[in-house]
């Protein structure tokens, strides 16, 4: 619990977007930076304790629940709920993700997968035609895109092994903010406008999210149906969402409208507390999340190849810095697409991907100048014998509990579908799992049988909460959303800070490249000199410029203060230290 005798600073940061032109490639959910005045000005800095999170609002629900004497995991499960009210497009009670933990009590680190299920009645060619076919939207926009929800789940199992406070002093906040509304942020503003189609399909939905459209700036925003769900959760706990009048209804209207998540499937989900992936990169302790989270051993994969290089002797973004990440991560996303699924169903070899002699081998096939290729690396060639709309939160209290966790409704605002009701906007996570072969998901990323459809498997998932380590006490946190880009955006925070000695707002700031080995194409965030161009050309490189698509989240503690900076990449996120 924290120490209430500590006199706690204040320290307040918040963020803006900043985005470029990327020639005619416009990713889903950017938008006109020019809407958006900047508010960050300095870094956040407290002795006591960090929260950052993607929207200001929930950053100060977790600062409060510090401040009222809650630890991490309390002020984690208090953000979870308020991110579902205020950031509706990935926020979420009715999706899932992933949580990775260091306890100061017992200085031991935990994992927990609240990752959403295949529902009982779901086959591997749901989404395909009698020839085989993949049905258009099938796996991403209505009922049958949908996975059993993990998250409520699994917010009550942490509370259960961690919490402090009472349940439903946690969600107190979100009752609040949903029946009595917020003011919509100019950001949030362009994302409703900017999903009006999505949004529209369905009734429900589109009474709740479009109602207002266009004009959408300073209005507030209430859910009364959310605040009535959220109210039944704080009395009851998982039961209160699993069994009784919310499964019900969840169940009814997936029946009604071709949905096939049943009571059945909601009474029966569970989380799994797994044992968290540990690795060694130059100093530092890495503490990631194993499958069916495919970041953590890429990211592991990745550095035990770049520790091979004296990274620090190249200029950072420099174009054989570039060469050099590109290459790696053709190899890591290649072995992803074959190897990674989830490991209750499917032998993940994570020894064999993690291994430093596995890495060895990948090293000697990189030359600075040079380039392999995509249709020259295959899965695992080298082995001896997953919405852009996920989001990401960082707390640390004052007794060095610390939490790293990302979690989803997969693309923006999931499926589209609002359970009748209930204000749950549900996920469209059936579009991680590999629905055919050969047919990458919505964010470009192939899989295999490692991935396939199976009733009650966890789909395959990109999302990389990760802890770091050095000299045995606390460095620093990251995660990001973004789809496939998480890995690598994640990746090149570690090594900003690690290999770049780079503060929270300069490894925040960094422009980040991305290469996922198909389609074979290097993407590199806002631009790039011409000469480093035309070098990267001259290799054999395919290059797009491209806006940015990823919001890392960093908490960094030096000389025993914490110092916290929100992404300006989406201008909502906010990182504050707790006050008094």
């Amino acid at each position: 619990m924290v120490n209430l005798k500590k006199v706690f600073s204040i320290a307040l940061a918040s963020t803006f977007c900043a985005f470029v032109s990327s020639q005619s490639f416009t990713p889903i959910g950017t938008v006109n930076p020019n809407k958006y005045i900047p508010e960050q000005k300095n870094i956040a800095e407290s002795p006591d304790g960090m929260v950052t999170t993607q929207h200001y609002i929930a950053t100060k629900v977790g600062e409060d629940i510090l401040r009222r004497g809650g630890n991490a995991y309390d002020a984690s499960i208090a953000i979870s709920f308020a991110l579902a009210v205020v950031l509706p497009r990935a926020g979420n009670i009715g999706g899932g993700g992933f949580m990775v933990m260091h306890d100061s009590n017992s200085n031991l680190n935990y994992s927990v997968d609240y990752r959403e299920r295949a529902p009982l009645l779901a086959t591997k060619d749901m989404y395909l035609d009698d020839n085989g076919f993949v049905i258009p939207n099938k796996s991403t926009l209505g009922y049958l895109s949908s996975g059993v929800p993990g998250t409520v789940a699994g917010m009550w199992s942490v509370h259960q092994k961690f919490g402090s406070m009472q349940w439903d002093k946690l969600i107190e906040p979100a009752i609040k903010l949903a029946s009595e509304g917020f003011n919509i942020s100019p950001y949030m503003a362009d994302m409703l406008i900017k999903y009006n189609n999505k949004l529209s399909v369905f009734d429900e939905t589109k009474k709740i999210f479009q109602k207002q459209y266009p004009n959408f700036k300073g209005m507030v925003f209430k859910q009364s149906d959310l605040a009535n769900t959220l109210l039944i959760i704080s009395k009851f706990g998982r039961d209160g969402f699993y069994k009784g009048e919310v499964a019900t209804k969840i169940a009814e209207d997936m029946r009604l409208n071709g949905g096939i998540i049943t009571k059945n499937d909601l009474e029966n989900y569970q989380p799994v507390w797994r044992n968290p992936l540990l690795s060694k990169y130059r100093d530092v302790s890495i503490i990631t999340m194993p499958p069916p989270s495919s970041g953590g051993i890429h990211i592991i994969q990745m550095l035990n190849i770049l520790e091979n290089f004296d990274l620090s002797s190249f200029k950072h973004n420099s174009k054989e810095y570039i060469n050099v990440l590109g290459e790696v991560m053709k190899y890591a996303y290649s072995d992803r697409s074959k190897y990674l699924g989830d490991p209750d169903y499917y032998d993940v070899p994570i020894d064999k991907l993690t291994s430093k002699d596995y890495a060895g081998n990948l090293f000697k096939q990189i030359n600075i100048g040079q380039q392999i290729p995509s249709n020259k690396i295959y899965p695992g060639k080298y082995i001896d014998n997953e919405s852009y709309e996920t989001t990401h939160f960082s707390v640390v209290d004052s007794d060095g509990n610390i939490v790293a966790s990302t979690y989803t409704l997969n693309s923006s605002f999931g499926s589209g579908v609002v359970i009748k009701g209930t204000g749950i906007l549900m996920n469209n996570e059936m579009d991680d799992f590999s629905i055919a072969p050969g047919v990458p998901n919505q964010f470009g990323l192939l899989g295999a049988k490692a991935n396939e459809i199976i009733p009650n498997k966890r789909p395959l998932s990109s999302m990389t909460p990760t802890i770091v380590f050095k000299d045995n006490d606390f460095f620093f946190t990251t995660g990001s959303p973004g789809g496939a880009k998480i890995i690598s955006a994640v990746l090149q925070s570690i090594l900003n800070i690690v290999d770049f000695k780079m503060n929270v707002e300069e490894a925040t700031k960094a422009h980040r490249i991305h290469h996922q080995w198909q389609p074979d194409l290097l993407q590199i965030e806002f631009g790039i000199e011409e000469n480093s161009k035309e070098w990267l050309l001259d290799a054999g490189y395919n290059i797009k410029i491209i806006q940015p698509q990823t919001n890392i989240q960093l908490i960094m503690n030096k000389n025993d203060t914490y110092f916290g900076y929100g992404d300006f990449r989406r201008p909502d996120s906010f990182a504050s230290g707790d006050i008094k």
